[in-house]
């Protein structure tokens, strides 16, 4: 079953296309994001995605995580401590550098940084699709945004990849400012089997830019393994 983990500052929302393609599939929503709790840093978040799968008695999962989701999904499938049918990242990476001055933006409680951040999420942001992702970045608090930011660029499993053993596809969209395409090919080149596919047109948020393309990808690797 495809399990769905969002990004930062974000919430199970940025899936609801996929979750409307995909009926058996779910989107956790991280601590402090929407639900009680906070995370720290991306070790903390693959703990508590580890404890809600296993609590939920899922099986057969195919973890599939946007951005900071997807340094969550690379964590977990590294630590192997949950069993996975298989792996699936979109613009996401094995180290997620974020610029000083997004940070101190946060920190500050600059607002004007979350519709930079909203205008930087899509290729071609309409007005429709930044207000919407603005709503989603006001729904988390600030102080768990600048959390969520802080654990992205500290990521970095660029050494320990080689651990993962599943099954794996980095999607990322053609025009991803946020995570460019070379980061998803470096995660494909270190994981055995692994594969990468550039969504031609899209931006950081692939799956609600051009779900169907999306959908189509993630339909196929879940055929391909069995999942």
């Amino acid at each position: 079953m495809l399990v769905f983990i969002h990004g930062a500052a974000c919430t199970p929302a940025v899936f609801t296309h996929q979750l409307k393609a995909f009926p058996d599939a779910v989107a956790i929503a991280l601590p402090g994001h929407g639900v009680p709790g906070a995370g720290e840093d991306i070790a903390s978040f693959a703990v508590a995605v580890e404890a809600h799968i296993a609590a939920e008695g899922w099986r057969d999962v195919v973890l599939c995580g946007s951005s900071m989701g997807g340094a969550i999904a690379l964590e977990i499938a590294i630590r192997g401590k949950l069993p996975l049918a298989g792996l699936v990242t979109i613009g996401s990476g094995a180290k997620l550098r974020v610029a000083p001055a997004i940070l101190e933006a946060l920190r500050l409680g600059d607002a004007t940084v979350l519709a930079t951040l909203a205008d930087a999420m899509f290729a071609t942001p309409s007005a429709e699709t930044r207000a919407a992702m603005f709503a989603q970045f006001e729904s988390v608090s600030p102080e768990q945004r600048l959390a969520d930011f802080r654990a992205c660029d500290a990521f970095d499993v660029r050494e320990r990849l080689g651990a993962i053993a599943v099954p794996a596809l980095m999607l990322v969209g053609e025009r991803d400012v946020m995570t460019p395409p070379d980061r998803s090919v470096f995660l494909a080149d270190r994981i055995a089997g692994a594969r990468v596919e550039l969504l031609s047109g899209l931006g950081h948020l692939a799956m609600l830019e051009g779900p169907e393309a999306t959908n189509l990808h993630l339909a196929g690797f879940v055929d391909s393994i069995g999942g």
